[in-house]
């Protein structure tokens, strides 16, 4: 695959020599060591082929690369990383059981919260159990047991 792209162009001149870092296109990696690349006042019609610190597959074609210039040179082109995208975390996660076991592990506390129904455990070691009707039902004995035990 490999992408076209366009940057705008400026009327002015482009520089003698650039300083800094560039932000600039993968537009093809025919090679393992020479990815074509595109950036703002680039030369070449089609990109460039740079050289990279970094390495770079097919599926990184059309993400945008951090580019330094060896001498400062326009026409040697420096890939020294790729542009992370931030992961998506605008919906809730949503788990799949096998039926075998579940962990959750937190610093401070786990609450489990439906309607007015909650469980709490405080890494103190507390399981506080809330709701606005509680049922505990057993085909076999039914335990409670503690240090003391209050009922009301």
């Amino acid at each position: 695959m490999t992408v076209e792209y366009h940057f705008p162009v400026s009327s002015t001149a482009a520089p003698a020599r650039v300083d800094g870092v560039v932000i600039g296109v993968l537009l093809d990696v025919p090679g393992a060591d020479a990815p074509v690349v595109a950036f703002p006042g680039c030369p070449g019609e089609t990109g460039l082929a740079a050289r990279t610190t970094t390495p770079l597959t097919r599926e990184d074609i059309g993400a945008q690369v951090a580019l330094m210039f060896e001498a400062g040179d326009l026409t040697r082109p420096l890939v020294i990383g790729r542009i992370q995208r931030l992961p998506q975390t605008s919906t809730p996660t949503a788990a799949h059981l096998d039926g075998e076991r579940l962990e959750f592990t937190a610093e401070r506390e786990i609450v489990l919260r439906c309607g007015k129904a909650s469980i709490t455990l405080t890494r103190e070691g507390k399981v506080l159990i809330r709701g606005t009707y509680l049922s505990s039902r057993s085909s076999g004995v039914n335990r409670i047991k503690g240090g003391s035990v209050q009922i009301n």
